[in-house]
This record gives C-alpha cells, sequence and structure tokens, in this order.
C-alpha cells in the first residue's frame, strides 16, 4: 500500500465506509481545541495508530521541537513531532473513522498533502472532515459556535451546510481540501470559535462543540463525558479570572449582550441546524469589533 517512504505504515487496516478526519496543531488550532476534539475521538472510539508520516522533511525543529522525557526514571527518549494516523470504528454506525493527528508542517505542504490523499484513496475513504478552531469575539459563557463548510454543492444541500466564501491566509487544512478536491474525495471542513481573551487555555467547550457536530454529520453520539467535565472546569476558572478584572468583566459582558441579540433577530424556524446561527454569530462579533475580513472559516 505504501508508495511513499515518507509514510510509515505498521499494518494496514480493513476498513467500512471509512471518514478521514483530521486536525493539526498550528495556526488551525485556537485554543488547542481542534486537537483536543480528535484526541477524545481517538479515545471514544478506540482508534490504534496503524501509520505515521515522517517528520524529517516537514517540519522545522527550531519552531516545533521535539521533547525529551524520561523512561523510568533513567533513560532519555526523544518524542518527535508526528502526523499519526489511528483506524477505528465509529461507534453507533457502520463506519470506520481514520483519524490522522499532529502538526501543521512548516515545509512542502503540497507533498505532505499527497500522501493523505493517496492513503485515503488507498483505504477507499468516502469523505474528509477536517476540524480547526479560530480565534473570535465570542463570549466562553455561551456555547461554542461551529461553522461546517464545504466546496461540493451536494454536499452543502445534504449535510446542511454552507458554501466556503473565504478569500485571503489559509493554513494545512485549506490546502487539504484543495488537495481532496483534486483527487476527487469529498471533504467537510468545522470550525469553533475560541475566545480571543482566553486563547492561551485549552478549550473544551469549543472541542465539545466540534465532536456534537460531528456526531450530528455522522449520525452518532460521541461519548464525551471528559469533555463536559472539563468544560465545567474551565468556565469556572475563566468567569473567576475575569470578574477579577472590571474591565474584561465589561469587555465579556458586552459579547454576551451582542450573542444573546442575534440569538433574538434571527428566527429558529428557517434553521435547519445550528449551523447558519453560528456563522452568523461568528461572522457579525468579528465584523463589529475588528471592522476587519470575516474568519478564516474558508475550507
Amino acid at each position: 500500500m505504501d508508495g511513499h517512504s515518507e509514510l510509515n505504515i505498521d499494518d494496514a487496516p480493513v476498513l467500512r465506509r471509512p471518514v478521514l478526519i483530521s486536525a493539526f496543531r498550528g495556526w488551525n488550532d485556537g485554543g488547542q481545541a481542534a486537537t483536543l476534539a480528535a484526541s477524545t475521538l481517538v479515545r471514544a472510539w478506540s482508534a490504534e495508530r496503524f501509520a505515521d508520516i515522517d517528520p524529517e522533511g516537514f517540519v522545522d525543529f527550531q519552531s516545533t521541537r521535539p521533547t525529551v522525557s524520561l523512561v523510568d526514571g533513567l533513560t532519555r527518549r526523544i518524542e518527535w513531532p508526528e502526523n499519526i494516523f489511528h483506524a477505528g470504528a465509529i461507534a453507533g454506525t457502520d463506519r470506520d473513522a481514520v483519524i490522522l493527528l499532529g502538526v501543521e508542517p512548516n515545509y512542502r505542504w503540497r507533498a505532505f498533502n499527497t500522501i493523505v490523499t493517496d492513503l485515503a484513496r488507498e483505504l477507499r475513504v468516502e469523505l474528509v472532515v477536517t476540524l480547526g478552531a479560530l480565534l473570535a469575539d465570542v463570549p466562553h459563557t455561551r456555547p461554542a459556535p461551529v461553522t461546517g463548510t464545504a466546496s461540493d454543492a451536494s454536499l452543502v444541500e445534504e449535510l446542511g451546510l454552507q458554501a466556503s466564501r473565504y478569500e485571503g491566509p489559509t493554513g494545512i487544512v485549506g490546502v487539504l481540501h484543495d488537495a481532496c478536491r483534486q483527487a476527487g474525495i469529498p471533504s467537510v471542513s468545522l470550525w469553533s470559535a475560541v475566545p480571543h481573551y482566553v486563547s492561551l487555555a485549552p478549550s473544551p467547550r469549543a472541542a465539545r462543540a466540534l465532536c456534537v457536530r460531528l456526531g450530528e454529520l455522522l449520525g452518532t453520539d460521541i461519548a464525551l463525558g471528559e469533555l463536559e467535565e472539563a468544560e465545567e472546569v474551565y468556565a469556572q476558572q475563566i468567569s473567576d479570572a475575569v470578574a477579577s478584572d472590571p474591565e474584561t468583566a465589561e469587555y465579556v459582558a458586552e459579547l454576551e449582550r451582542r450573542a444573546d441579540t442575534i440569538e433574538e433577530l434571527i428566527d429558529e424556524s428557517d434553521l435547519p441546524s445550528g449551523e447558519s446561527l453560528a456563522a452568523e454569530l461568528t461572522r457579525f462579533l468579528r465584523d463589529r469589533e475588528k471592522g476587519t475580513d470575516p474568519p478564516p472559516t474558508e475550507q
């Protein structure tokens, strides 16, 4: 199966109508929500590692450094930045998942994506879903908005998504979608919004929102008890920190008012899902606060 020297396959799985789900640390991963969601899926579906991409030709180790750990307190082990493929059954369905979890490469994006799409075709992947998270002017006290887009008109109609209208800088997620288009593999992009004022804190709320929306697309409920517990702690810790600073507290209160106003203005009967509301919320808050381009939910 392996036609690329940089792709290491331990044991090629036999899969049922597979879906490839990917998330990358870096530019596409605000609040680490996308990779947190993907790692949750690995555990929820008991997915096992079966392949990886050698980072040597793709990663700048000065910007994404390997780490050192001790084994048994004695032996030093180097852990390299990796892009790992996992495979597992999607609970509650007759489908399997291939989960690509890793880091955004620094070099040779076209070669990297060729590896991914060639493997996807060999595994007969029927759909690629990328997970991303962006920093936006949204309050931490409200559900995290999730925007879903697709470039294929039939997918837009079938899954209740939106056609991508974004123009501007892109990350590995955007390039992967273009590679899927060229390879003839349908692809969907899910983006969650993370409060920019807590960008350094991992966001279980945004990660859970991604998993919930993904579950809707796949027709299954994903076990998210771990994220739900972390979300409660996350919200309380941020609320405590915000309350200690009057200026920040007033800013968050204004974001809450805006979010609530949008919910009141939009007639829910016109929405097939929460998708349009999430997209409108993200767009409205970003445009009003920044007066600049819309958020990069292009994929």
